[in-house]
Protein backbone atom coordinates (compact mmCIF):
# COMPACT_ATOMS: atom_id res chain seq x y z
CA UNK A 1 0.00 0.00 0.00
CA UNK A 2 1.55 3.28 -1.00
CA UNK A 3 0.42 6.51 0.73
CA UNK A 4 1.11 9.94 -0.41
CA UNK A 5 3.35 11.99 1.27
CA UNK A 6 1.85 14.74 3.26
CA UNK A 7 2.21 18.28 1.08
CA UNK A 8 2.92 20.49 4.65
CA UNK A 9 5.51 17.87 5.29
CA UNK A 10 7.49 18.51 1.65
CA UNK A 11 6.75 22.14 2.08
CA UNK A 12 8.37 22.07 5.29
CA UNK A 13 11.29 19.70 4.40
CA UNK A 14 11.71 22.18 1.41
CA UNK A 15 11.80 25.05 3.48
CA UNK A 16 14.61 23.45 5.73
CA UNK A 17 16.95 22.84 2.60
CA UNK A 18 16.22 26.38 1.39
CA UNK A 19 17.07 27.79 4.70
CA UNK A 20 19.91 25.37 5.19
CA UNK A 21 21.43 27.12 1.89
CA UNK A 22 20.91 30.63 3.04
CA UNK A 23 22.51 29.71 5.94
CA UNK A 24 25.70 27.60 4.43
CA UNK A 25 26.07 31.11 2.31
CA UNK A 26 25.79 33.38 4.43
CA UNK A 27 28.37 30.91 6.69
CA UNK A 28 31.11 30.63 4.21
CA UNK A 29 30.71 34.46 3.36
CA UNK A 30 31.66 35.36 7.18
CA UNK A 31 34.09 33.32 7.21
CA UNK A 32 35.90 34.37 4.30
CA UNK A 33 35.47 37.74 5.76
CA UNK A 34 37.04 36.68 8.63
CA UNK A 35 39.72 35.24 7.09
CA UNK A 36 40.78 38.14 4.24
CA UNK A 37 40.25 40.99 6.67
CA UNK A 38 40.94 40.11 10.61
CA UNK A 39 40.19 44.12 11.71
CA UNK A 40 36.54 43.86 10.04
CA UNK A 41 34.89 42.21 13.33
CA UNK A 42 35.10 43.33 16.52
CA UNK A 43 36.55 41.74 19.32
CA UNK A 44 34.93 42.51 22.49
CA UNK A 45 35.29 41.01 25.85
CA UNK A 46 37.46 38.16 26.48
CA UNK A 47 35.64 34.62 26.87
CA UNK A 48 36.29 31.04 27.85
CA UNK A 49 36.57 30.22 24.37
CA UNK A 50 39.30 32.40 23.31
CA UNK A 51 40.04 32.18 19.60
CA UNK A 52 41.48 34.68 16.87
CA UNK A 53 39.03 36.19 13.82
CA UNK A 54 41.37 33.94 11.59
CA UNK A 55 40.13 30.59 13.69
CA UNK A 56 36.28 31.91 13.75
CA UNK A 57 36.49 32.26 10.20
CA UNK A 58 37.82 28.80 9.64
CA UNK A 59 35.30 27.41 11.54
CA UNK A 60 32.11 29.28 10.03
CA UNK A 61 33.89 28.37 6.69
CA UNK A 62 34.51 24.42 6.87
CA UNK A 63 30.54 24.62 8.65
CA UNK A 64 29.57 26.84 5.99
CA UNK A 65 30.40 24.10 3.64
CA UNK A 66 29.08 21.23 5.52
CA UNK A 67 25.66 22.94 5.78
CA UNK A 68 25.06 24.27 2.20
CA UNK A 69 26.38 20.76 0.91
CA UNK A 70 23.48 19.43 3.71
CA UNK A 71 20.66 21.42 2.21
CA UNK A 72 21.42 20.31 -1.26
CA UNK A 73 21.59 16.78 0.10
CA UNK A 74 17.84 17.46 1.35
CA UNK A 75 16.39 17.34 -2.15
CA UNK A 76 18.04 14.53 -3.08
CA UNK A 77 16.71 12.84 0.78
CA UNK A 78 20.46 11.73 1.59
CA UNK A 79 20.03 10.80 4.92
CA UNK A 80 23.28 12.22 6.02
CA UNK A 81 21.44 15.71 5.07
CA UNK A 82 18.45 15.14 7.56
CA UNK A 83 20.74 14.46 10.12
CA UNK A 84 22.89 17.83 9.99
CA UNK A 85 19.45 19.41 9.49
CA UNK A 86 18.25 18.16 13.05
CA UNK A 87 21.26 19.23 14.61
CA UNK A 88 21.16 22.72 13.21
CA UNK A 89 16.95 22.71 13.97
CA UNK A 90 18.07 21.51 17.16
CA UNK A 91 20.85 24.46 18.00
CA UNK A 92 18.88 27.06 16.47
CA UNK A 93 16.21 26.23 19.40
CA UNK A 94 18.23 26.24 21.76
CA UNK A 95 19.77 29.47 20.42
CA UNK A 96 15.90 30.38 20.27
CA UNK A 97 15.36 29.52 23.89
CA UNK A 98 18.50 31.76 24.92
CA UNK A 99 16.94 34.59 23.11
CA UNK A 100 14.09 34.48 25.06
CA UNK A 101 14.58 37.23 27.75
CA UNK A 102 15.77 39.90 24.93
CA UNK A 103 13.81 38.89 22.05
CA UNK A 104 11.17 36.98 23.35
CA UNK A 105 9.34 37.46 19.42
CA UNK A 106 11.96 35.79 17.68
CA UNK A 107 12.99 33.21 20.16
CA UNK A 108 9.64 31.93 19.58
CA UNK A 109 9.86 32.26 16.44
CA UNK A 110 12.87 30.22 16.42
CA UNK A 111 11.67 28.11 18.51
CA UNK A 112 8.37 27.51 16.05
CA UNK A 113 10.71 26.61 13.22
CA UNK A 114 12.70 24.55 15.09
CA UNK A 115 10.27 21.94 16.01
CA UNK A 116 8.67 22.05 12.68
CA UNK A 117 11.85 21.25 10.81
CA UNK A 118 12.69 18.80 13.00
CA UNK A 119 9.06 17.26 12.73
CA UNK A 120 10.07 17.32 8.80
CA UNK A 121 13.20 15.98 8.68
CA UNK A 122 12.51 13.27 10.79
CA UNK A 123 8.76 12.15 9.75
CA UNK A 124 8.90 13.29 6.14
CA UNK A 125 12.21 13.97 5.21
CA UNK A 126 12.63 11.31 2.47
CA UNK A 127 9.24 12.26 0.58
CA UNK A 128 11.09 15.30 -1.18
CA UNK A 129 12.14 13.28 -3.49
CA UNK A 130 9.11 11.65 -5.75
CA UNK A 131 9.83 7.34 -5.80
Amino acid sequence: MTSRPSGWAIGWTTFAGVMMIMAGIWWIIAGLVAIFNDDFYVVGQEWIFQFSTTSWGWIHLILGIVVLFAGFGLFQAAVWARTVGVIIAVLQGLVGFAWLPWYPIWGIIFIAVSIAVIWALTAHGEDIVEP
